[in-house]
């Protein structure tokens, strides 16, 4: 893509490096359907700096941060742009170490071993995004220990020691804002380097709104943006929950507009109705009328 990265004007000998290590680690034909097509860019460029240097120095990342800063955003970006085949590894309560190594299987009269993502990712040099790490069970991540370190293996009882491939990387993510989050385990987090992740300003809101809405009027794309950053002062000073900061709901409301559903109607089903509470409504409806007026139609909003 002209990729976020090459948007964020990045230093050319951090640029070259990226390239080198591309044609360094090239990937099979069968593979090439796992590099990730991002459906949006990221913007920062200081975070990429630091997250693409980190993973050139063979390093993990653990980006933690807030709802709606964008790390699942910027870990698929990084895939795409080192062009690594990528695992997504969503954590629940039933993740466990066979679920992320492998484990054996019935098959054709025999018995085999079926490979885990953290596994493939070993193999294959993958990028693998350990989404929401900390709300897996300690017990669970402990197998990823050796692959992280610099041991850079994967100890599969019963069949080999697997090292990781050299273009291998973790991306893990966390949040912990939502139920069922924990600390994470001292040993686990010493593995990863780790970026705070900033929220998204206004004006990495607008090149969002202007990239993903070309059509929509230059003055509704301010005020969106505007819009998104009044909930998260309310958000910030606890006037409301963060149900409402809910960047994926704002760019579903503004397509439901592009298809011909009046503005309120459609901010209430992409962000007001996310907060289940009736005077929390009330108090998102008011944010939201003092930037956008009721009865927006179609026509006022978009130019074609």
């Amino acid at each position: 893509m002209a990729s976020s990265w090459e948007q964020e004007n990045l230093g050319p000998a951090l640029c070259r490096e990226i390239e080198a290590f591309r044609a360094a680690h090239p990937v099979g034909e069968a593979l090439q359907a796992r590099i990730p097509v991002p459906r949006y860019p990221y913007y920062g460029k200081e975070v990429w700096e630091q997250a693409a240097s980190a993973l050139l120095c063979g390093e993990n990342l653990l980006l933690a941060g807030s709802k709606a800063t964008g790390k699942n955003v910027l870990a698929e970006n990084l895939a795409q742009v080192f062009g690594r085949p990528a695992w997504d590894i969503s954590f629940h309560i039933n993740m466990d170490a066979a679920g992320l190594i492998g484990m054996d299987t019935f098959e054709g009269g025999q018995v085999r071993f079926r490979p885990g993502p953290v596994f493939q990712c070993a193999q294959y040099g993958g990028f693998g995004i350990l989404d929401e790490i900390n709300m897996a069970k300690n017990e669970a991540l402990a197998v990823l220990h050796a692959a992280l370190d610099f041991r850079r293996v994967i100890d599969v009882p019963g069949y080999d020691r697997i090292p990781m491939d050299a273009a291998a990387r973790f991306i893990a993510t966390m949040n912990y804002g939502y139920a069922g989050t924990r600390e994470l385990n001292e040993a686990l987090t010493s593995r990863f380097v780790v970026i705070q992740m900033p929220t998204i300003g206004a004006d990495g809101l607008e090149r969002l709104l202007t990239g993903e809405f070309p059509t929509l009027e230059k003055k509704y794309v301010r005020q969106f943006g505007a819009l998104f950053l009044d909930l998260q002062k309310k958000c910030e000073s606890a006037e409301i929950s963060t149900k409402a900061l809910d960047l994926r709901g704002l760019l579903d409301a503004i397509r439901l507009m592009r298809c011909g559903l009046e503005a309120n109607q459609a901010l209430d089903m992409g962000i007001t109705n996310k907060a289940f509470d009736a005077y929390e409504q009330g108090l998102i409806r008011d944010v939201i009328r003092a930037r956008i007026p009721q009865k927006l139609e179609r026509g006022r909003l978009f130019t074609d």
